[in-house]
This record gives C-alpha cells, sequence and structure tokens, in this order.
C-alpha cells in the first residue's frame, strides 16, 4: 500500500491533486541515475621492490577486460606477489569479478586485496572469491 500526499503550490496552498509517494521516488531516482555522470574506470600496475601493485578505480566493467587482462599478464611476469588496491572501486560488474577470480587462481602467495569498498567485498563473499584472496584494510604501502 503506497502512502498518499498532496501536493501543495509554490505558495503552500494543496492543488487538489494526489500524488503517489512511492512513484514520485522512483521518478526521482530514475531522473538522478539518468543525469549522473559515468565514473570511467581505470586500471594501473605499479612494480615495487617486494610485490605488484594492480590499481583499479572507478567502474571495473566490459570496457575495461582488455586492460584488466594486460594488468594480470604484467603483474605475473615480475614474478612478485600482486596486490590489487580497490579503494577506489565505485561499481563492479561481473568482468571485474572474473578478473579477480583469475588473478586469484594463477597467483601465489594469495593476491592481497586492499582497502576493498562495501560493495566488492559483499561480492567477493557471495562468489566466495574472499577464500581464495586475503582482503585486508589497511595499506601499508608499496615498498
Amino acid at each position: 500500500m503506497h502512502e498518499q500526499n498532496n501536493r501543495t503550490d509554490p505558495a503552500g496552498e494543496p492543488d487538489g491533486a494526489s500524488v503517489d509517494v512511492a512513484d514520485e521516488l522512483a521518478r526521482a531516482s530514475i531522473d538522478e541515475v539518468a543525469g549522473a555522470a559515468r565514473d570511467p574506470g581505470d586500471v594501473g600496475v605499479i612494480v615495487g621492490s617486494q610485490r605488484v601493485r594492480i590499481v583499479l578505480a572507478g567502474e571495473i566493467d566490459i570496457d575495461l577486460e582488455h586492460d584488466l587482462r594486460e594488468a594480470i599478464g604484467d603483474a605475473e611476469s615480475t614474478g612478485l606477489p600482486i596486490e590489487v588496491d580497490a579503494h577506489h572501486v565505485t561499481f563492479i560488474d561481473s568482468s571485474g569479478v572474473s578478473f579477480l577470480a583469475e588473478l586469484a587462481s594463477r597467483a601465489n602467495p594469495p593476491v592481497r586485496v586492499l582497502r576493498a569498498p562495501p560493495s566488492m567485498k559483499f561480492l567477493l563473499t557471495v562468489t566466495r572469491l574472499d577464500e581464495l584472496v586475503e582482503l585486508v584494510d589497511v595499506d601499508g604501502g608499496l615498498d
């Protein structure tokens, strides 16, 4: 059951129209999404003396598939332990999860995922990838 609300004109007087609050909220949400700018994703690889870091930022989706595969190759070619800095990830889809699964299945020692946002942690838990990677909430820096 939806709440009904009477609209008022700018002067504060009821205009007599009954408005479904749920419909109004849905309309507002759609408008916000339609007007929201995308946060394009980015992938980078930083090589330290003791480990290599793949840095993810923005939307990690199918648009970055080539870059994600390239990052795996670059990171593995160093022969160093791999960590993924996910602090600036705003969205991750199945292609991003697939990237992490592939990376985790091939890495030894286990991949460390640094500062993953809650939505990403949830995906890692649901897909059980949290059993293959080490989730770390703090970044000790890259040496």
